[in-house]
This record gives C-alpha cells, structure tokens and sequence, in this order.
C-alpha cells in the first residue's frame, strides 16, 4: 500500500477516543481506526524503512491499547497511534506520531536503562563523543526541534559540579520533538515527505545514540 495521507477521518477519530475512550466506543469506531489510522502508518512506515531502517531495524506500529496494570489512570486506549523504526527502545529511534494534537516526530534516546544510561554518561563525559552530542542538539535547536527528556535536578554521582557537559549529564532521557497541528498535508502525501525530511534531520543524532548507547542488555522485566 502506496501511503497517501492519513485518513480524513484520522482526527475526528481521536477526538470523539478522548471524550469517550470506552470499549463501546472503540468497537463502534474500529473501522475507522484501521482504514484512517493504522493502514496509513502501517504504509508509511514501509516506504520510509529502506532510508532509515539500516542499523536500526524494521518499523512497528504500536499496540492501541494502555498498559493499566500499574496505572491510576485505567482508561483502555492510547488517544494516539506511533510507529516507530528503532532497534530497541533508548538507542536512537525515528518516530512518528498522529493523534488529536496532529503530527509529532521524534528521535533520541527516548527511555534510558541503566545499562544505557551509563553508557551514555560515558560517551557524554569524553570531550570528543560529548563535544559532537553538544553540536548535534544545538543543530536540532536552530532547525526549530524541541529538545526534551526526563533530568536530574543535581549533578549525577561521580561528576564534578564544573564539567563543562554537566547539562547533558544530568539527562536520564534525552530526545528531539516537533509537532505540526492538524492540516491538510495530514491528509496528503505531503505528509510522508514532512517526515522524511524530519527524520533526516534527526539522522545525526540517533546515530550518535547507536553508536554511544545501543540497545539495553539487561533482562526486560
């Protein structure tokens, strides 16, 4: 399937999912989730996976429905639908996201586990792998990226509270965010060659992200 735009009914979708993200719901609007949502990522990620999936593997839709086990919130459904090329979560990735909010792309290291984040401490620590991270994150800035992720208040242990990195040390997750709202190139292949260019953008900094941290060896829990 050649993508051409995520359906029109793509948003009106998750903006009734909000209201109502009940089971009814979901099951009296899966027709639409499946022909204006999913078969659109599906087809997307397919023509963007020969450019980026080397090194970083196949892309994968993600499951529509939450993990409420542990959650206070026990509502059923994700109010939006990801896809993702990555080898595995925090080594770089190149994500895309559709839901009420409209199009959000992302990369980086997303979730760090431990293994990861020392490894990413390491990489940050040295001037040299340190040094490029600093030029990669500042390029992404003046490309218009917001740069996000979960960080220490204090300095980590083991550095000193003058290193000359100690920003990006503090980081327990760092990654690259854009967000289009709803438009008519949601709708259009317009739409697939936004993210291209995007991903493209990112290319620098999920290898970076490969290279210094790879995937986490630890068993999943």
């Amino acid at each position: 399937m050649r993508f051409g735009g995520f359906g029109e009914y793509a948003i009106d979708f998750y903006d009734g999912l909000v209201v109502d993200n009940s089971k009814p719901y979901w099951d009296a609007n899966v027709a639409t989730y499946k022909s204006d949502v999913r078969a659109p990522m599906e087809a997307m990620l397919a023509e963007l996976a020969p450019e980026f999936g080397e090194g970083f593997g196949e892309g994968k839709v993600f499951r529509p429905y939450r993990d409420v086990r542990f959650a206070k919130d026990k509502t059923p459904y994700k109010t939006h639908c990801g896809g993702v090329i990555e080898q595995g979560r925090g080594g770089g990735a190149y994500y895309v996201e559709v839901g009420p909010d409209g199009l959000r792309v992302g990369g980086g290291c997303f979730h760090l586990a431990a293994d990861q984040l020392a490894r990413y401490r390491q990489a940050v620590d040295t001037e040299i792998h340190g040094a490029a991270l600093e030029q990669v994150l500042a390029t992404l800035r003046r490309q218009g990226w917001e740069i996000a992720g979960d960080a220490l208040k204090t300095k980590p242990r083991g550095f000193d509270a003058d290193h000359p990195r100690l920003d990006l040390l503090r980081h327990r997750s760092v990654y690259a965010v854009r967000v289009w709202e709803p438009d008519d190139a949601l709708h259009e292949r317009t739409c697939l060659d936004r993210v291209r260019k995007a991903w493209r953008q990112l290319r620098p900094f999920n290898e970076w992200a490969r290279d210094h941290v790879g995937p986490s060896e630890l068993p999943r829990r």
